[in-house]
């Protein structure tokens, strides 16, 4: 064998530290786990709500003391598809054709052409993986939306892995089709709706213990189906609570955020992973039976008014709770404003990634708030403003501590959906979180103020600084 020349020993050695170092950042990423349960309100944690809160929720209150908890963090809309539409692309839906209400079906809200945080994270070396409810539109075999009579095997189009830019898929795309689990890009079983969230939980346990010995890091979304109707707990978890179906499904999604952590635990991941633990709007008044959580002494929206569907506080102020042992303080509070459509460009920014101009233009990072020290009221803020939306296309505008709402009453399912007295809402959240003190016909110079803000924001494209962007529809936030 001829001996190494030196210069070739040189490159070689140069070489071999190239490829270490690649290695060594390479596993040095965290991995990144979204948990997103359904209809979970602000007084649903223990943790957030400790006099009026009764349902345990021992593991996510763990969770929360481990990390940092958002006092003030709102999803993008009170109702399912638009918010997941603005986790996953940091755009706020109302920019598209989904002006009102939830899709069902049909061509995904998400267009072949969106960067989406999936597709951001496989560009920095992520294995990504998304385990749940999509609800952002879906086609069985290219042609129709119903599954009353899709057979095991049917292809599925317009869904995590084509629109999202997932690698992987397991779950099922709204509650109205739980009957049907899909893997990747096809229908694999048919299952009732019991037998769902055990078999998420199953899923997500599995896909961790597989990363064990894995260097590549790992994106992992898990949108749960509960505790969203239909209400259907194991039999394991029923009378449980000792309040209602509803708070024992609260319980068991508890105990499967639990079960996630345990498994990231067991394999020594749980020390350098990133984990977002949220919900996508308020509790359902209806499915979760209210009054008569509330005449037990539980709260489901805590001190907040109103619930899912609406454009008061208990509609999209959410639990958020971000844990990182690696590098955030345990048992830390920030009281700031947060969207959940700022996950994308938080993370964005923590790996270095420079977005273009057309994406996530509704995005602020908030990596200030969970790095460094961990006196919240040292950080600057990051987000002074947010945009609410209603189930209805109702429009609200927050800044500091005031709140627009375009309604004259809840812009949702709650009474008074509409209040002949009012025709706009004005409120000082710091001073009034319940919003019981309309302010609007003494402040008229603020309700003019902030809905010039909104009109701005929608005309601009973007509600962040950068090149104007173009809604994909016209809006009109004075809706009747």
């Amino acid at each position: 064998m001829q001996a190494l020349t030196l210069p070739l020993l040189l490159m070689l050695c140069l070489f071999v530290v190239s490829i270490a170092t690649s290695n060594a950042k390479e596993q040095s990423k965290p991995n990144i786990i979204i948990l997103l349960a359904d209809d979970l309100g602000y007084g649903e944690i223990q943790h957030l709500n400790p006099e009026g809160g009764k349902i345990p929720t021992p593991n996510l209150d763990a969770l929360a003391q481990s990390g940092i908890t958002f006092t003030d963090a709102h999803s993008a809309s009170s109702v399912c598809t638009p918010t997941r539409y603005a986790l996953l692309t940091g755009r706020y839906a109302w920019r598209t054709r989904l002006q009102k209400g939830v899709l069902t079906g049909g061509e995904s809200l998400i267009t072949g052409d969106r960067l989406t945080l999936a597709k951001m994270l496989k560009s920095q070396g992520y294995h990504t993986n998304m385990i749940g409810k999509w609800h952002l539109g879906m086609l069985f075999d290219d042609k129709h939306d119903k599954s009353e009579h899709v057979a095991i095997g049917t292809k599925v189009t317009e869904g995590p892995i084509d629109k999202g830019g997932f690698d992987q898929f397991f779950g099922f795309h709204h509650a109205r089709q739980m009957n049907l689990l899909i893997k990747n890009q096809q229908v694999s079983e048919k299952i009732t709706p019991v037998q769902m969230l055990p078999r998420l939980t199953q899923a997500a346990v599995s896909y961790i213990d597989s990363r064990k010995h894995s260097k590549q890091p790992f994106f992992l979304y898990i949108p749960w189906n509960s505790p969203h109707s239909p209400v259907k707990p194991s039999k394991a978890w029923q009378g449980k609570s000792g309040l209602n179906e509803h708070a024992d499904f609260v319980m068991q999604t508890d105990n499967s955020t639990g079960q996630v952590i345990d498994a990231l635990r067991r394999n020594n991941l749980l020390d350098n992973t990133i984990i977002i633990s949220s919900a996508d709007n308020g509790s359902s008044e209806k499915t979760s039976n209210a009054p008569e959580l509330i005449a037990k002494g539980h709260y489901p929206s805590a001190h907040l008014r109103g619930y899912k569907s609406d454009a008061w506080d208990g509609g999209h102020r959410v639990p958020f709770f971000v844990s990182w042992p690696k590098e955030i303080f345990a048992n830390s509070t920030s009281n700031q404003l947060v969207s959940l459509n700022d996950i994308f460009t938080t993370l964005s920014d923590l790996l270095g990634v420079n977005l273009a101009n057309d994406v996530a233009e509704d995005s602020i990072s908030f990596l200030p708030l969970l790095i460094g020290d961990d006196n919240d009221s040292q950080k600057a803020v990051v987000r002074n403003n947010a945009i609410h939306h209603s189930i209805s296309g109702h429009f609200a505008m927050r800044q500091g501590p005031w709140k627009l709402i375009l309604a004259s009453g809840s812009g949702g399912w709650s009474k008074p959906k509409k209040d002949k007295a009012n025709t706009v809402q004005l409120y000082n959240i710091d001073s009034d979180p319940g919003e019981q003190h309309n302010l609007a016909d003494t402040m008229a110079e603020k309700v003019t103020e902030l809905t010039l803000l909104l009109q701005s924001q929608v005309d601009a494209g973007r509600s962040t600084p950068g090149t104007k962007q173009h809604n994909d529809v016209a809006v009109n936030i004075f809706k009747n």
